[in-house]
């Protein structure tokens, strides 16, 4: 069966009453009648703080703003009838309605957006991550169906070309601010021919498939410098777009990256090591705050560690 990835971003909105916002999925949907939160895939290049914003209002009519990051996970569905499972990386967020008239999505996956008593949601037809969500226990996801429509609703692309003859990349990551007993922080150097060569970055990278977002940080750190840590939170989620980036091989991709960002401590710190063979870490140190100016940060290290973007 194949494998692929997507990537999604929802939002959990509650009214004055306490109600929860669910759409319904339509019959063009691979899971028709059953009620979700409002969201969906994001669009190449988007930051998903964006596009749980434009995916809530194609589906509810709502603005939103958002309030909070609950979550980030991995789940995974088999469409048999496309002989394909897909991992999806989902990003969920607080929010609060800004704006807007319910109104249900014409023509799409979902068809009717309803306003759900918290004491309801447990006697509703949920969708196997949205129940996860809101703590309502579910059976296992099973297989998708096959939808009515001949559009095959959820289909994500693969791998394909995008601007010009660049090669398009979609990845979902995960970064740690980590720090240690002494307050040093942990950064990695990317090694020559990756996007950002010779730029110090937070320590992380790319998820496998399979991969729930903090264990695959957790190995990630690992395997860039010798370091066992322990995940203390998360900070945030956003994405880096780069339509001309440069593969370690002279190939022009067009990388498109999500990232989530987490606090990770580590209480026995050790020198730092590498210990992936040829990977895209050329070498990993421990670093006062007051080196970091001096250093040649990347963007996702400036903005966390210095706040400056």
């Amino acid at each position: 069966m194949e494998k692929r990835r997507r990537i999604g971003a929802y939002g959990i909105a509650r009214d004055d009453q306490d109600r929860i916002l669910l759409v319904r999925s339509s019959p063009r949907s691979n899971n028709p009648g059953k009620w979700v939160l409002p969201g969906g895939g994001l669009d190449h290049g988007e930051d998903p703080n964006l596009g749980v914003v434009r995916e809530f209002h194609e589906e509810t009519g709502l603005d939103i703003a958002i309030t909070g990051l609950r979550e980030v996970f991995a789940d995974f569905v088999k469409f048999p009838w496309r002989n394909v499972i897909i991992h999806h990386d989902r990003i969920i967020f607080e929010v609060e309605v800004v704006g807007g008239t319910l109104l249900g999505e014409t023509n799409g996956t979902t068809d009717l957006p309803m306003w759900v008593p918290r004491d309801d949601v447990a006697s509703m037809d949920l969708n196997p991550f949205t129940a996860r969500v809101l703590g309502v226990t579910t059976v296992d996801p099973g297989e998708a169906r096959r939808p009515e429509s001949a559009d095959e609703a959820g289909e994500t692309a693969k791998d394909g070309r995008g601007l010009g003859d660049a090669k398009r990349v979609v990845r979902f990551g995960s970064y740690g601010v980590v720090t240690d007993s002494r307050g040093l922080v942990l950064l990695s150097l990317i090694s020559e021919g990756y996007p950002g060569a010779g730029h110090w970055h937070l320590p992380g990278g790319g998820t496998d498939w399979g991969e729930q977002p903090d264990e695959g940080l957790l190995r990630e750190i690992y395997e860039e410098s010798e370091q066992l840590g322990v995940i203390t939170g998360l900070v945030k989620v956003g994405a880096r777009h780069n339509p001309a980036a440069m593969g370690p091989e002279g190939e022009p991709l067009d990388w498109y990256t999500v990232r989530a960002v987490f606090n990770v401590y580590v209480a026995n710190p050790t020198e730092a090591r590498v210990t992936e063979a040829a990977g895209s870490t050329a070498q990993a140190g421990w670093f006062s705050r007051s080196e970091l100016a001096d250093l040649p940060l990347s963007d996702l290290a400036r903005r966390e560690l210095l706040h400056v973007n």
